[in-house]
């Protein structure tokens, strides 16, 4: 078996340093808001070249107190992708706000800023590009949008962290930023988290308030918040692991590459795409082929741990019904829905088993083609 993922491989590498940080923690008996938890929140702010940085318990509240902070509410429009995981609307949802999806680009799966103008109406306040599968967006195009429009920018980098655009961190390009360190993520705890990120001291301590119940001194509440705290434990994994990103995030697009070699030959397999000026971090792998459940289920029976990241668009999901999306509405959203899977795609991965993994897949669409 050859997993989408394997986290105990990259245990074993730095377990002993691990373990150490969390017993120090459970020594101390600071466990909520402790020194772990302020010096992870300056390292990563540091580490993205941005001047604050919040740690949350998750990335979809990452999203969600963006919003809060921003003041968009009911009545207000958010636009975004439905090529995504369903917390991205989810956020826009939880605060009364619409989402609004507009199409993708058809090469690297994320929105398509050419076809955000349509989607203006007087009631948008914000946009929310999705770095997806660690590809960075076409800031610069979103960016110039939004300040002819005079919207709000909050970039979901849940699966980028680490990646650029010309040379800049994704999460600085907007009002906010938002990260995730689910255990599958690039930078992982061992549990949830998640970080914002921002210039503005001002949305920072709005953040910050929000976080902690609505308030910013203790037992002084001045808005309905939420309690989202990184625990210190989460906190400690996180500084242990964080010294070696770059390294894992270089891994990775080594392996992208020697993927992208191993199928060269095979044009019914279309690699992922980076654009001009990019540094995609490959939190996945993500291929297009033809047949593509009946090859999931081969690849599945072969012991190759593939995954179909996001096989119904949220735009189409029962949840946003009220919305009055059909069928047809985004096409090349649901056409990619329809063709992508990702393969295999970590760090401690062995050319051995990206090898195995292609060559089970090659063989798995020439069957298909038989069976067809």
């Amino acid at each position: 078996m050859i997993p989408i993922l394997d986290s105990k491989r990259q245990y074993a590498t730095i377990g002993n340093d691990i373990e150490k940080a969390v017993c120090e923690v459970l020594r101390s008996g600071s466990y909520i808001l402790g020194p772990n938890v302020k010096a992870l929140e300056t390292e990563l702010a540091e580490y993205i070249g941005i001047e604050h940085a919040v740690s949350l318990n998750s990335g979809t509240d990452a999203l969600h107190i963006a919003l809060r902070a921003l003041d968009i509410g009911p009545g207000d429009e958010v636009i975004t992708t439905a090529f995504t995981f369903v917390a991205t609307a989810e956020a826009i949802g939880i605060v009364g706000a619409k989402p609004v999806f507009v199409d993708i680009d058809e090469k690297t799966f994320n929105i398509d800023p050419k076809k955000i103008e349509a989607a203006i109406t007087p009631k948008t306040k914000a946009i929310i590009p999705v770095h997806l599968y660690g590809q960075p967006c076409d800031m610069d195009a979103i960016m110039d949008i939004a300040r002819r429009y005079e919207l709000l920018v909050i970039e979901d980098c849940c699966q980028a962290i680490g990646a650029t655009y010309k040379g800049k961190m994704v999460g600085t390009f907007g009002e906010f930023g938002c990260f995730s360190f689910y255990p599958t993520k690039n930078l992982g705890g061992m549990g949830d988290g998640g970080l914002l990120v921002t210039k503005s001291e001002n949305l920072k301590n709005r953040a910050i308030a929000i976080r902690n119940h609505g308030g910013a001194i203790r037992y002084h509440h001045d808005e309905i918040g939420v309690n989202s705290r990184l625990d210190e434990i989460q906190a400690a994994i996180l500084r242990v692991k964080l010294p070696y990103i770059n390294e894992w995030n270089k891994k990775r697009r080594e392996n992208a590459y020697y993927y992208n070699g191993l199928f060269a030959k095979c044009p019914d397999i279309i690699t992922p795409a980076e654009l001009n000026d990019t540094y995609s971090v490959y939190h996945q792998y993500t291929v297009k082929i033809p047949n593509r459940d009946e090859i999931h289920k081969m690849l599945q029976e072969s012991g190759i741990g593939a995954m179909l990241y996001y096989p119904i668009p949220l735009h189409l999901q029962k949840v946003h019904n009220y919305l009055g999306y059909q069928k047809g509405s985004l096409p090349i959203t649901e056409h990619n829905t329809e063709v992508v899977i990702s393969l295999p795609m970590f760090p401690e991965l062995t050319r051995e088993e990206q090898q195995t993994v292609a060559n089970t897949l090659i063989e798995c669409v020439e069957k298909s083609k038989t069976i067809a």
